[in-house]
């Protein structure tokens, strides 16, 4: 594999707006056709990318789609430790193969079982997609970047801070040698990045506060009766405080990271509680958190989440600052307020779409996707794994404050080297 140059990768970086960024874009994949594809993908003659996923559930299946449909991409190889999650992912994954003109997934491809990931990262793949319980992320992460692929994570990127050391670790050993994003695609939607290219450049003028909120419906339970506790354990895995890092972790962790992203800082410190009122019927996850964080420059932001509502749902981020404010939801409404006055319109339709989408977040993973696997094509690497470490200590920093009901600063957090283990045994698994 070459040696090439790292870089930075700051999608708000440039100052672009839509226009642009697809023009930009378009000429970047344009030029990456005269690149070699050995550069890429060693020796095979194919250079076709070939995408291996562990990890089969329902969002490591929608980010493969955008690998096979938006980026070029063939899907080759999939591992899970359950039959039915491969066929269901097979079966889906083949079709889109097809539309696209490739093979599909071959049955020697189809790993099963607790040492599924070893094998998959064994095999003849370019790209290892990691979509499997967070709390394995480091695990499964170690193994992948060994057998030298490149690599998409999906966040949050561990569930404790021995965790997320072990991920900036493994950053500092893929440097400039494999290319690795974390599933951060809010950072990649055009509409998100125009808003905090603003921002960050003054729109809004000296940001004073933040508030934030994640307020969610309840999650569908996976197991079924019958299943023996260890798989009803491992099926309904977001339930689990130790393997999906709780829900201000596991989910609410993409506002966090924007927050980050805008303020182009960590918190410093949190207040926080939580509870557990609503959703009391499986597992040990809270249902709700309150949290106060404090940034560089004393700016505080206010953020709360829930995960039990019904018929009812919404998330959304506004800045507040000496000129005005932004505003963004996930609905579409995105949006400054104030002296320099901004709102951003739906992309105009395509010969795929006939009707502009109103979701920001409908073009966010795809551009992600093409971003990344254009970072392998080029020889110009990314690495994600550091931002993603910190976006997931700055989780973990309100999570930790609201379990012990005191005020947690980041460098209490990360001396702590907190460490959780799981009484899951895989290898268990029948």
């Amino acid at each position: 594999m070459s040696t090439a140059k790292n870089i930075s990768n700051n999608p708000s970086a440039g100052g672009m707006d839509r226009r642009e960024f697809v023009k930009s874009a378009t000429a970047a994949t344009a030029g990456l056709l005269l690149v070699s594809p050995e550069i890429a993908f060693g020796s095979r003659a194919n250079s076709t990318p070939q995408l291996g996923m562990i990890g089969c559930g329902g969002r490591g299946t929608s980010v493969s789609e955008a690998f096979v449909t938006r980026a070029g991409v063939r899907l080759h190889a999939l591992g899970d430790l359950f039959q039915d999650q491969l066929d269901k992912a097979k079966a889906k994954l083949d079709e889109l193969n097809q539309s696209q003109g490739h093979a599909t997934i071959d049955a020697s491809k189809m790993f099963k079982g607790p040492r599924s990931c070893n094998e998959l990262v064994s095999s003849d793949v370019d790209i290892v997609l990691i979509s499997t319980p967070p709390y394995f992320h480091p695990e499964h992460l170690e193994l992948a970047v060994a057998a030298k692929k490149h690599i998409y994570l999906e966040k949050p990127v561990a569930t404790d801070v021995q965790g997320c050391k072990k991920i900036q670790e493994l950053g500092k050993k893929v440097e400039g040698k494999q290319s690795v994003h974390v599933g951060f695609q809010i950072r990649f939607s055009p509409e998100y990045r125009e808003l905090t290219r603003r921002i960050q450049e003054g729109a809004i003028g000296d940001i004073a506060c933040a508030q934030g909120y994640y307020l969610a419906g309840d999650l569908p339970r996976k197991a079924k009766p019958g299943m023996s506790p260890l798989e009803a354990k491992i099926r309904d895995w977001a339930f689990d405080r130790v393997l999906s890092g709780d829900v201000l972790v596991e989910q609410n962790i993409h506002i966090i990271d924007w927050i980050n992203w805008v303020l182009k800082a960590r918190p410093e410190r949190v207040m926080a509680t939580a509870g557990r009122k609503v959703r009391t019927d499986i597992g040990d996850v809270q249902d709700h958190f309150l949290t106060i964080y404090r940034y560089p420059g004393d700016v505080r932001v206010g953020f709360q989440s829930t995960q039990f509502l019904t018929k009812w749902a919404d998330v959304c981020l506004r800045f507040f600052g000496s000129k005005g404010y932004a505003e963004a939801h996930y609905n579409g409404n995105v949006f400054i307020r104030g002296t320099n006055e901004w709102q951003a319109e739906p992309p105009p339709p395509t010969a795929e779409k006939q009707k502009p989408e109103v979701d920001p977040l409908s073009e966010a993973t795809p551009e992600k996707v093409k971003a990344f696997v254009e970072s392998i094509q080029s020889g110009q690497f990314h690495n994600q794994l550091d931002q993603g470490a910190e976006s997931t200590l700055s989780a973990i920093l309100g999570r930790q404050a609201s379990y012990e009901g005191k005020e947690m600063t980041w460098d209490h957090l990360v001396k702590s080297n907190q460490h959780w283990k799981t009484d899951v045994e895989l290898e268990k698994l029948t």
